[in-house]
């Protein structure tokens, strides 16, 4: 009797990966030609191009920001299934229509409603940390991660060829279609009777009183803390690889090949280690994989600031994707169990909302930094960031309630 419950939270589960992976990969095949897709389209108004370039990028992160909060705390009243099918059917129709956009203007417009209404990572992780048992929560996280960066790793080799074959506007259909078969995947594929356990008793004060309870929560304030410190550590480096790459190099000829593969190895080697350091967390304690985690990536960032190979920064990279393949879903096991069962759409809203604040400030501080410090100055405050990181959670954040209770079979 008691299988039947278990056999169902892990078909979700595998539902939800795959529909994770289709999802990411599309958003991957678009969004490295996003830059050149904006100068092939031009402007409209007396705006330079670097500038719509910037606001293609920035106005979706913050209009994600603001947006999340609100769809999870939504999520709780109304069901976290709908909230899915809401984010990636949403995302399919705006995807299409920018790749009928006429100028850059246009574009970031669109994108600014992309912000609005997708949020597909934050709906996913609300409707599987609804039904997965608490002392499982790293391994379906562990997996989510897998299926999330499994697909960014794969979706711009796909982009590349697509766009050298047929132009940039149809790797924003092809984005649509992906978002289209993997919403259908959750609408047919989830059980129509995933619900919120509030539904039935809702609690008082609206949806600023459930952010407030949340953020009051032991532990959470500081989780979200390490989240966007997380972020900032994870991002402040990618708009200036190039670059970097390219004072390693001898040449030009392969810069475009070698910041791909930086890129996809440290994707790959975090897919690697995502599901094992969930599970592990699950045995030992969230808070303790993301303590090691986040030491050893601080190490390898202190190391990547002294190559002088353009090989030692890609396995650099590498180890340091595998590193943090342990930090993300152990965030996410860890808000599940600082927070009750029925907050799971607020909780990973803002968390969404965290993330999108700072991938929207890292690239500001990466530029300010390269210009008062150089290049190689970036590596090493992305590695002091890690040591901060490591130092809060080693100091103050609440072991995992998950790692205290005994294992129910």
């Amino acid at each position: 009797m008691t299988h039947t419950p278990h056999s169902r939270w892990e078909t979700t589960l595998w539902i939800v990966l795959v529909a994770q992976f289709i999802s990411a990969a599309g958003f991957a095949v678009m969004f490295p030609f996003l830059p050149l897709y904006v100068y092939d389209l031009g402007t409209n108004t007396g705006l330079s191009l670097k500038f719509w370039t910037g606001m293609v990028f920035s106005s979706q992160a913050v209009t994600m920001a603001i947006a999340s909060p609100i769809w999870g705390a939504l999520a709780d009243r109304f069901g976290y299934k709908l909230m899915v099918e809401r984010s990636m059917f949403g995302g399919a129709i705006i995807l299409f229509l920018m790749a009928f956009a006429r100028s850059a203007e246009e574009l970031a417009l669109l994108r600014a409603i992309q912000g609005v209404i997708t949020g597909v990572i934050s709906a996913n992780n609300a409707l599987v940390a609804s039904m997965a048992p608490r002392n499982r929560l790293g391994y379906a996280m562990g997996l989510l991660q897998f299926g999330l960066w499994s697909g960014i790793a794969a979706g711009p080799l796909i982009g590349g060829v697509i766009a050298d074959a047929m132009g940039f506007r149809i790797t924003f259909i092809i984005t649509a279609v992906s978002l289209l078969i993997a919403g259908f995947l959750v609408l047919f594929g989830v059980p129509a009777s995933t619900k919120t356990p509030r539904k039935a008793a809702r609690r008082s004060g609206g949806v600023i009183g459930d952010w407030g309870r949340i953020i009051k929560s032991q532990g959470v304030a500081l989780a979200y803390t390490l989240r966007f410190l997380i972020g900032l550590g994870r991002t402040t480096i990618v708009p200036f690889a190039p670059l970097f790459i390219q004072l390693l190099l001898p040449s030009t000829e392969r810069l475009g090949t070698l910041t791909g593969l930086m890129v996809g190895l440290s994707s790959a080697t975090g897919t690697a280690t995502a599901i094992y350091l969930g599970r592990l967390g699950d045995r030992i304690g969230h808070r303790q994989i993301l303590i090691v985690s986040a030491f050893v990536t601080a190490l390898l960032y202190v190391m990547q600031g002294f190559v002088t190979e353009a090989w030692q920064l890609l396995l650099l990279q590498a180890l340091s994707g595998a590193a943090l393949g342990g930090a993300t879903p152990a965030l996410s096991a860890l808000l599940a169990n600082y927070t009750q069962p029925g907050e799971e759409g607020a909780v990973y809203g803002l968390d969404n909302s965290v993330l999108s604040a700072a991938r929207g400030v890292a690239p500001l501080i990466g530029a300010g930094v390269a210009a008062w410090i150089g290049l190689r100055g970036i590596f090493l405050v992305t590695a002091a960031i890690f040591f901060f990181i490591t130092a809060l959670a080693a100091l103050r954040l609440p072991p995992s309630s998950a790692a205290q209770q005994p294992q129910v079979a």
